[in-house]
């Protein structure tokens, strides 16, 4: 029975009595605890060493104030001969909580600190109350089985709670592991997060079995189960698996990598993060992209960071007929060469391409190395300097223009019917 145990001894007058006795003592503790702490302060105001100490240990100092005066309380109850147990039990409580609260400062979110707390203070409390093994027993009783397999709402909760601390210390784990492989300079970006996605698997993988091993449920006999389960996944999941699978594919390969500046599908910008579904690219205007694993591999991606981050450019002008073609030439190149993005080696070259129907076609060609700082700006002030420099040295642009000539008569033609017309 539930009753059974040190909750039996307590349906007494003196231990109620003493229970009404640790209830004064626990809030006469709280005021001196609270009092402790104005005292520490004001010292601390003197000395900033103790001042260090005193806001961290403020929420400890109530229930280290009670287990003293309980302490004493108890050893005055035996002297006394009276029953100890009230005391004794109330020790056990407190010491257990505030052991546990300690051991929670290590989480760092405040919701899981407070629920892991309550978790562990509760089974401390039914072990202390004598209700642990009853509790446990009443739990396997609650159970359904489908054949063989028995599953009781112990095993149930046994394995949950086992699924969240696997879940949650996988989660560590693979956060470690990635900070880790974070700081390995000399790995390649892509193998660092092939890594990381490897370690993730492999570990939530594992967390996942653990967790069906704590339930009871023998996974051999899950063999042919989750071969059909996975077949039918894969049927209604057949997106998400291709952009995971591409994702693999393309951190083995490395044909993309954290990093590199691309260009697909008209969106130009740098690798931020390889999800495990989806890409996420930055562009130039702070704009990010999550673009699905599967596109970089089906849709063509021009990755301008590859095997090289330098990238040419080129630029086409047009002069008019009447300019000096080789000053113009001369010219782009001086424009191109006092822009500090411009590689000085390969040199900037100016060609003649053609001679088209409005002016002279020439293309200055050159060289930069950091794409992901854009393209598009780089051209924009080497063609403003070509204009300025132009405009100095007397070349002009050639407008549009189309020479006509009439045959014989074929003006007067035109203009007698215009006569007639008006």
């Amino acid at each position: 029975a539930l009753t059974a145990g040190p909750l039996a001894e307590l349906w007494t007058p003196v231990a109620a009595i003493e229970l009404v006795g640790i209830a004064l003592l626990l809030v006469l503790a709280y005021f001196l605890g609270r009092w402790f702490s104005g005292v520490i302060a004001e010292i601390g105001r003197d000395y900033p060493a103790v001042a260090r100490i005193e806001r961290p240990s403020r929420p400890f100092l109530p229930p280290i104030v009670a287990l003293l005066l309980l302490a004493g309380a108890r050893v005055g109850a035996a002297a006394a001969g009276l029953v100890d147990l009230p005391f004794e039990i109330a020790l056990n409580l407190l010491a257990a909580w505030l052991v546990i609260r300690l051991a929670v400062t290590l989480i760092r979110s405040r919701g899981l600190r407070r629920l892991v707390a309550s978790l562990a203070w509760s089974a401390a409390a039914l072990n202390i109350l004598g209700l642990w093994q009853p509790l446990m027993r009443l739990l396997d009783s609650l159970s359904v089985e489908f054949g063989e397999f028995r599953l009781s709402l112990l095993s149930l909760l046994q394995g949950v709670v086992a699924f969240a601390l696997l879940v949650w210390l996988a989660q560590m784990l693979a956060g470690a592991a990635e900070r880790r492989l974070a700081r390995l300079d000399r790995i390649d970006p892509s193998l660092r997060a092939l890594g990381t996605k490897v370690i993730r698997i492999l570990l939530y993988s594992t967390a996942v079995l653990f967790g069906l091993s704590a339930m009871g449920i023998d996974l051999t006999a899950l063999a042919v189960f989750s071969g059909a389960l996975g077949v039918g996944i894969g049927f209604g999941l057949q997106k998400v698996v291709a952009n995971f699978i591409s994702g693999l594919i393309l951190l083995m390969d490395r044909s993309i990598k954290p990093g590199d500046v691309i260009e697909t599908q008209g969106t130009y910008g740098w690798i931020n993060h390889l999800g495990a579904r989806y890409t996420s690219i930055i562009t130039r205007d702070g704009t990010e992209y999550l673009i699905p694993n599967e596109d970089l591999i089906t849709q063509p991606v021009i990755n301008w960071s590859f095997s090289d981050r330098r990238v040419r450019r080129r630029l086409k002008v047009a002069v008019s007929y009447d300019s000096d073609i080789e000053e113009a030439m001369r010219l782009m190149v001086e424009a191109a060469r006092e822009q500090p993005r411009v590689l000085a080696l390969p040199e900037p070259v100016t060609q003649l391409n053609s001679f088209g129907d409005n002016g002279v076609e020439l293309e200055l060609r050159f060289w930069i190395e950091d794409p992901q700082n854009g393209i598009g700006n780089v051209s924009s002030d080497v063609l403003l300097a070509i204009w300025h420099r132009f405009h100095a040295a007397g070349i002009s642009f050639p407008y549009p223009q189309r020479v006509i000539h009439f045959a014989h008569g074929q003006g007067q033609a035109e203009s007698g019917h215009k006569d007639d017309a008006d």
